[in-house]
């Protein structure tokens, strides 16, 4: 499947449709932050992430219960895909060696990711 990018506020909304499952536009709003958009603002995006491929709905008369297409575990892939080949050449390598540098991993969270790839690998 083809992911398709999503903005910020794109993502803000898929993070609430992943939490919810299902949801109207008016249970979306409901989740997000203060100060709460515009109902049309919530449904314009909405219409958006539809035309994306990345949700789609149930028809209740005039109104649409909307639901992910995309797991969050299937976003969160190509979004780290796209990071790894965008900065690191596609290397995990020089990325680790990246966090590393920048003081992000310390030593003992980088024993226990070692730990991790060898249980994985096993």
């Amino acid at each position: 499947m083809d992911i398709k990018d999503l903005t910020k506020v794109e993502s803000q909304l898929m993070q609430v449709l992943w939490k919810l499952e299902r949801a109207f536009v008016k249970e979306i709003i409901n989740e997000l932050p203060e100060p709460k958009p515009a109902y049309s603002t919530v449904s314009t995006i909405i219409r958006i992430l539809e035309n994306k491929g990345v949700i789609g709905y149930e028809a209740f008369g005039k109104t649409h219960r909307y639901y992910p297409l995309i797991t969050r575990e299937e976003y969160m892939r190509h979004e780290a895909d796209k990071f790894l080949g965008s900065y690191f050449s596609n290397s995990v390598q020089d990325m680790f060696s990246f966090f590393v540098r920048e003081k992000k991993i310390d030593l003992k969270d980088a024993e226990q990711l070692l730990r991790m790839i060898d249980k994985i690998k096993d």
